[in-house]
């Protein structure tokens, strides 16, 4: 169904929870707690790798208001995965909730609860811990082989065959290979190759993470949790705590951010086991130390490149070669990696061979995890910035070596297993988008004085649409007794706007104004299952879902209308809140229907749900073009404009696509010249608050404008595709081909700051 005409889909609805947040209503997991909750804390490990040789909790136990402190000797010894992935999860069983061995500065050693934060932080200092301290790996380039091996327990598991060789601190190993690299790359008349380091980054959302647990009058386990994947987390907690899924229960009310992070499990596991412990409820918040240093970041990278090209300009050959920091605990060590190739190979299509082999390996730092972008942001910084270098080699324009390689609608590319592409507007994106920044006249620089110097440069990226055969989604639409719908979905509102995007949905196939539909998300009891807001897959694949129960409801309400009328289905159109007769001989009200199905004659309430998997995955694209100023004395740079111009599909909501758009942008930029994750030499974290770790604010990010070139995915919703990760990936590419541009200094090492700006330019000197 294409999106015209349409009375919802395609228009900036304001969110339907907009003003309650802005006002300040209770509406978040901290806001919902029990004001007797008991207050958690944990004990960290001071130490990058240790064993624990004793731990004396007896003077922390004494102290008045302690309800309990736990250790490793107190928890079931069974390991599991916090990483927030459809069952058999890929990534290993590589953890427990406490262990006698801690693998980095801020591992768990001990939860202590208490009535109060002042009396649990007074307990803490009393705990007394003896390591035995080990040799940390902390360089990943040189973990395969380290003498110190990360994980050398024996009950380590994993669901696949991910190419785990703990022995060597490989977690997964990866390769995907179509065609001879090799002997097509000895062909091409023009070779670049490089290596680049995209780095770690912090998700820096504004709400923390946190967990709530009570037992309900059952007895059961209730977790209201900050979580993007409510299904994932009641897992989990059913492995670790080995008690059945049955007796938990998640909740997921509002989202302060998540960006990935809360894909992956934080918190809840600690307080869970605490309610079952004493019985009363429990309450942890990470502080933001916690939040940066304790959890996860963006996966660090070494990604060195081949590129290969025929004199006419056709890439022919790509070849990665990619090593990731996974840290402590594998969370998504093995998907992260194999999307460094998914989501850049197929971004040319003139190719005859392609290639990425990799390892995910093991370190004593912070764990890595899903983060924005999840593996496609490190891939499109490295070929993007090769595929600037070749275009310098062949002297053809960046913009125009791009448009003679792009895929085109209806073609295939080598490792897209025959599916032609549904839709791409990838090309109009490009021409768009060089000619808002004024491309033309401003390439490739532009010499302002003596000590500033702007340039421009470019990138282009894709992405998926949920994860072909593997995600699904579902949803549940009622006819209520009023006459209104309600609309129960798994699907997780993390700030997005989802919870306004699937109503508009809704209603559209409906046919009823917006405030017909009410909507109830994020409970593992009510709603129907959906794995969760990640793998941008929340408009595309929870958007066909809940079209498909919509259709079908729509489908039931003209049958019973048809009964009531006395005519058949065919001779009634639903029109108006009402179902009528075409001849004009009669109508009934929705809410009517609803009376009467529900309340007076004894049929079964109006319903329908629906689940929808896919088994392609269609890419959403972006062309961003950036354009800096460089001061020649200083190297500082200062970003002037961005543009981005985006592909995905049918915009919904175009108001909420525009700011999904900008916030992602956003976080590029501040990947490419503000945030970096610092280590000391014993492997503390040193940027684990805002004063030390530096994201853009305003005044840092110059002026960015978004624009859309729309397509039409024949398999999404009113033919939308994604939009949520993919605008995070352009931004590092181009900002460091436009310093490039300015002052010819190439950098390899994210983030590009006024150090390392200025020591190259001595070096040209």
């Amino acid at each position: 169904m294409e999106a015209v005409n349409l009375r919802n889909v395609g228009h900036s609805i304001p969110k339907i929870d907009g003003l309650s947040i802005a006002t300040g209503k209770p509406a978040y997991t901290e806001d919902l707690a029990m004001p007797h909750a008991l207050v958690l804390k944990i004990l960290r490990s001071p130490h990058a790798f240790a064993k624990i040789i004793s731990i004396d909790t007896s003077k922390a136990e004494r102290v008045e208001g302690v309800e309990c402190i736990l250790t490793y000797k107190d928890v079931p010894k069974v390991r599991f995965t916090l990483a927030g992935q459809s069952y058999p999860e890929p990534s290993p069983y590589d953890r427990m909730i406490l262990e006698g061995v801690v693998r980095y500065v801020g591992d768990e050693v001990a939860i202590i609860a208490a009535v109060d934060e002042k009396t649990a932080l007074k307990a803490m200092k009393l705990i007394n811990v003896e390591y035995e301290v080990l040799e940390p790996v902390l360089d990943f380039e040189k973990a395969i082989g380290h003498p110190s091996v990360v994980h050398f327990e024996e009950d380590l598991t994993c669901n696949f065959d991910i190419g785990l060789h703990k022995e060597q601190n490989i977690v997964s190993s990866h390769e995907q290979a179509v065609g001879d690299v090799e002997k097509v790359l000895k062909d091409c008349e023009f070779v670049v190759e490089d290596v680049y380091y995209p780095q770690a980054q912090a998700h820096a959302m504004m709400e923390t993470y946190r967990s709530f647990t009570y037992q309900d009058y059952m007895g059961r386990l209730v977790v209201v949790s900050s979580t993007q994947v409510p299904f994932h987390i009641k897992r989990q907690l059913a492995r670790a705590l080995q008690i059945p899924a049955t007796k938990i229960r998640v909740i997921k009310p509002r989202i302060g951010g998540g960006f990935g992070g809360k894909q992956t499990g934080a918190g809840d596991v600690f307080a869970a086991l605490v309610t079952l412990r004493t019985g009363k409820p429990a309450m942890i918040i990470y502080d933001r130390q916690e939040t940066f240093s304790c959890t996860t970041s963006r996966h660090a990278m070494r990604i060195k490149v081949r590129l290969g090209a025929d004199a006419d300009g056709f890439i022919r050959a790509i070849d990665l070669e990619v090593l990731s920091d996974t840290g402590a605990y594998g969370e998504h060590a093995s998907t992260v990696l194999s999307c460094v190739g998914e989501y850049t190979l197929p971004l040319y299509n003139k190719t005859k061979a392609v290639r990425i082999r990799g390892n995910a390996v093991y370190t004593n730092k912070m764990p890595a995890g899903a983060f924005r972008g999840y593996g496609a942001t490190q891939g499109t910084f490295a070929l993007e910035s090769a595929v600037n270098k070749l275009a310098e080699r062949l002297a053809i324009d960046p913009t125009e070596v791009r448009l003679k390689n792009i895929s085109q609608k209806g073609e295939t590319f080598l490792t897209g297993h025959g599916v032609q592409l549904g839709s791409t507007a990838l090309d109009r994106c490009i021409k768009k988008g060089r000619e808002m920044i004024g491309w033309k006249e401003k390439f490739p620089r532009q010499t302002l004085s003596g000590t500033k110097v702007r340039g421009v440069g470019m990138a282009i990226t894709m992405q998926g649409s949920g994860i072909a055969n593997i995600g699904t989604a579902s949803a549940e639409i009622r006819l209520t007794d009023d006459g209104n719908f309600a609309l129960l979905i798994g699907a997780t509102d993390m700030g997005t706007g989802c919870d306004t995007i699937l109503s508009q949905i809704a209603a559209e196939v409906l046919e009823v104004p917006l405030d017909k539909i009410y909507v109830s998300a994020g409970d593992t009891d009510t709603s129907p299952f959906d794995p969760g807001s990640y793998a941008s897959s929340t408009t595309y694949l929870a958007g066909t879902a809940v079209l498909k129960a919509a259709e079908e409801l729509k489908g039931k309400i003209l049958d019973q209308g048809a009964k009531f009328l006395g005519a058949s289905k065919e001779n009634v159109i639903f029109e108006e809140l009402s179902v009528r007769r075409i001849d004009g001989e009669g109508e009934i009200s929705l809410a009517k229907i609803a009376e009467q199905t529900i309340l007076g004659m004894g049929n079964l309430q109006l319903a329908a749900m629906a689940t929808h998997g896919s088994q392609i995955s269609p890419p959403p694209y972006v062309a961003g073009f950036a354009e800096v100023e460089v001061d020649v004395e200083t190297g500082k740079v200062d970003l002037i404009d961005y543009v981005a111009v985006v592909d995905c599909g049918t915009m919904i909501n175009p108001n909420l696509a525009r700011i999904q758009a900008e916030g992602g942008i956003v976080q590029g930029i501040g990947m490419a010249l503000f945030e970096e994750v610092r280590y000391s030499n014993l492997g503390k974290m040193e940027t684990n608050t805002f004063m030390q770790y530096k994201i853009p604010c305003r005044q840092d990010v110059g002026n960015v404008r978004i624009a859309f070139e729309e397509s039409y995915e024949p398999s999404g919703p009113f033919g939308a595709k994604s939009i949520g990760e993919v605008v995070a990936n352009t931004p590092p590419p181009a900002i460091v081909n436009a310093v490039y541009n300015a002052v010819g200094v190439q950098v390899h090492h994210l983030p590009v700051t006024a150090e390392k700006v200025f020591l190259e330019m001595l070096k040209q000197q």
